[in-house]
């Protein structure tokens, strides 16, 4: 999301000429448009962070309360199933998938990359049985609008540091407008690599429609009228 010099102020919890001041001389990133600043809310939270100023989530956290959660059907169909990813260390396997994602033209794609590298080095995230939820520690890293979950079958297994010592081949990478749909999805994706029926598929790569259909069957019902 984009802010302007007010919404950045209320953030920040400063007057509007401070921001502005932090602009012209402090390294608060911002650009022009049509004459107004406006300024990324990832960067803002990364550089107020850096300064150790406070930033208020109140405004992130009232929209995040709004969004409907999506179903992991719904998040795959939004970021893609792929298949014979090519990679052979988790670098270059990482840099591929992130190639790979449908993402707005405003993301950095290396600040991504360089974000999911960062977590692996606090833990692997192979979860055994070689698959890997490779994720960002903080989603707003991000801006995205809508939650998906990229799906990649690899081209040969790659060593993954997992917890069971084997070889990742099915990669899970969610990327999420905010923190709560950020833990519904990596809950989702956990629960049906838990799944007999779709553990199968992922260990057969299966097709698309067929993954697609198992995971809608995951799906808890909806409640009674």
């Amino acid at each position: 999301m984009q802010m302007t010099v007010k919404d950045a102020a209320k953030a920040l919890n400063v007057a509007d000429k401070t921001v502005y001041r932090w602009i012209q001389s402090g390294g608060l990133p911002a650009y022009r448009v049509a004459g107004q600043y406006r300024i990324n809310r990832a960067m803002l939270f990364d550089w107020a962070s850096s300064k150790r100023i406070n930033f208020s989530m109140e405004d992130q956290l009232k929209e995040a309360a709004k969004m409907r959660l999506p179903t992991l059907a719904e998040a795959l169909q939004d970021g893609g199933i792929h298949y014979r990813v090519a990679g052979a260390t988790k670098p270059d396997l990482l840099k591929a998938v992130v190639g790979l994602l449908r993402l707005p033209d405003t993301v950095n794609r290396e600040v991504l990359l360089q974000a999911l590298l960062a977590r692996e080095q606090l833990q692997s995230t192979g979860v055994g049985d070689g698959v890997a939820l490779p994720h960002v520690r903080n989603p707003a890293v991000v801006e995205i609008g809508t939650p998906m979950v990229c799906l990649c079958f690899l081209e040969a297994p790659v060593e993954y540091g997992a917890l069971d010592g084997k070889p990742v081949k099915v990669l899970f990478t969610p990327l999420s407008p905010n923190v709560r749909v950020h833990l519904h999805l990596l809950s989702r994706i956990s629960c049906a690599v838990r799944d007999s029926k779709f553990k199968s598929l992922l260990a057969a790569e299966g097709r698309r429609d067929e993954i697609l259909d198992a995971a809608r069957a995951l799906e808890p019902e909806p409640p009674p009228d």
